[in-house]
């Protein structure tokens, strides 16, 4: 996989991302921070590190499962490792400010 072709599949990644919703929150979580890392290996695997807003989600088992199905279903994933993480602890700063604006922060 050349560099290039990394990039796309990670862009493709974030566009999936940014479809996944908190049935509570009208802001997907990409823009909301709650993805940390996304990490594309060569072979296809992709390692990726994400969070909730709350360790007490109520839906964690819901968005967790919607993310691991629609990154795994991006052209040139071919399995993905979520890891779910709370360091470092989510806070509203971690948003984009699209989601700022839209949750009425600035």
């Amino acid at each position: 996989m050349t560099q290039e072709e990394k990039l796309k599949i990670e862009e493709d990644i974030v566009e999936v991302l940014k479809t996944v919703y908190d049935p509570e929150i009208p802001v997907n979580i990409y823009d909301l921070g709650m993805i940390y890392k996304i990490d594309l290996q060569p072979d296809g695997v992709l390692d990726m590190d994400m969070t909730f807003t709350s360790p007490s989600c109520p839906a964690a088992d819901f968005i967790y499962e919607d993310v691991r199905t629609k990154v795994e279903s991006v052209t040139g994933v071919k399995s993905a490792n979520i890891n779910l993480v709370f360091e470092p602890t989510w806070d509203q700063s971690m948003m984009s400010e699209e989601a700022r604006f839209e949750l009425g922060f600035d």
